[in-house]
């Protein structure tokens, strides 16, 4: 992909003296990328280690800063931005807590205007949080965290299973029972957003502990904008649907299985016989009204005693992913249906025997989840699709 203009430029940013622009290639790990700035392969250091899938597909505008030459490492550059719909979103983790220190200075974050910071990184107890600020004559111990999992209007946090969030959320909650001021402010990289939500369907027992410690605990989000040469925008705060979030944050609703077959394979699949399944990612839409995690579980593991059509490919393929859809709605055919429109192809009366669809299970030649069309499914039927009832 060739980026149009200068690919390297001066910034008037706090943060940032010189960026260079660049574009995706890949991710071998969490924290590796590969890109290309100036027509040369490089290999960047990204300080983000959430799963980012909705922002990184091939050809995506990386923003870089180029390490100083004494700096020791096996690459020469750092990602610390990306752009969606030629939007900057912020990933550079270790940069969120200066522009939290800067939005609290400039009385940006609602609920702690005209506060002030006493320190940086205080520890209570055995606990660390981001900063003790005082306003009013109160202290007040908050807790930042980044948000960069956004659709149209909603953004959720987190995009991938976080003990660590949840466990800081219950010693905030523990610091409030002792008579001490907490917050926690989701700092969302996206100035479009409007509403802020925990991420049910990844991590349940964040969003449930959110949801229990809010009348103790102030919760913020607030978008941040990111202008071109990643100068500190507007801000908004974000409203969080606190019964919607009570609603959706249950252990129900529909998921997704990827399984991956490397070679052409025939497979007895219970009354529908043998069937000659072709290599490549095999997509499975199913549901469970009670005990989803329980469900998803299952799906993980190659089991002896088949009930679905499922369990039978299971068996003889590669687990590559199960993405839970959690929702008071019933989705299942529905999204079965956005997937048939996606597939590369189908098999026949899978997994549909209860239903009026043709197929549960469709095969793509791709991984689909380095795939732009099936993450836009994914976040309509996760995040956009709920904005009808806010």
């Amino acid at each position: 992909m060739k980026i149009p203009g200068n690919n390297t430029f001066s910034s008037s940013s706090l943060f940032f003296p010189e960026i260079h622009k660049g574009a995706f290639l890949d991710r071998p790990n969490r924290f590796i990328v590969n890109c290309r700035i100036d027509k040369k392969a490089v290999r960047a250091y990204l300080p983000n280690p959430g799963r980012l899938w909705e922002l990184f597909f091939p050809g995506t505008v990386l923003y870089l800063v180029k390490h100083d030459e004494s700096c020791e490492g096996s690459t020469d550059y750092t990602v610390v931005a990306v752009e969606r719909n030629g939007v900057p979103i912020m990933l550079h983790t270790h940069v969120n807590n200066l522009v939290a220190q800067r939005l609290i200075e400039q009385g940006r974050i609602p609920g702690l205007e005209g506060a002030t910071i006493i320190r940086r990184e205080v520890t209570i107890g055995r606990s660390r949080f981001d900063f003790l600020v005082n306003r009013d004559g109160e202290e007040i111990v908050v807790e930042i965290k980044s948000c960069t999992l956004v659709g149209n209007r909603i953004a959720m946090f987190p995009d991938a299973v976080t003990a660590r969030g949840t466990r800081h959320l219950l010693e905030l909650a523990g610091l409030a029972e002792k008579g001490l001021k907490a917050a926690v402010v989701f700092l969302v990289h996206w100035p479009r957003a409007e509403y802020f939500m925990p991420e049910h369907h990844t991590d349940l027992e964040f969003s449930r502990t959110l949801l229990s410690i809010k009348d103790s605990v102030m919760v913020k989000a607030v978008s941040v904008e990111w202008k071109p040469g990643l100068l500190l925008g507007a801000t908004r705060d974000l409203v969080i649907p606190w019964d919607l979030v009570a609603k959706e944050a249950r252990d129900s609703g529909s998921y997704i299985v990827i399984l991956r077959l490397k070679r052409d394979r025939r497979l007895l699949i219970g009354g529908l016989g043998e069937i000659k399944f072709r290599k490549g990612y095999y997509l499975y839409v199913g549901s469970a009204k009670t005990n989803l995690t329980k469900r998803i579980e299952r799906h993980k593991r190659p089991i002896k005693n088949y009930r679905w059509h499922i369990d039978y490919l299971r068996a003889g393929a590669d687990f590559h992913a199960v993405l839970p859809i959690r929702s008071s709605d019933d989705l299942e055919c529905e999204i079965a249906c956005a997937l048939g429109k996606l597939a590369d192809w189908r098999v026949p009366g899978f997994g549909s025997s209860d239903c009026d669809c043709g197929t549960h299970l469709f095969g793509m030649n791709e991984d689909p989840v380095h795939t732009r069309s099936f993450i836009e499914l994914l976040l309509y039927f996760r995040m956009d699709r709920l904005e009808k009832y806010l």
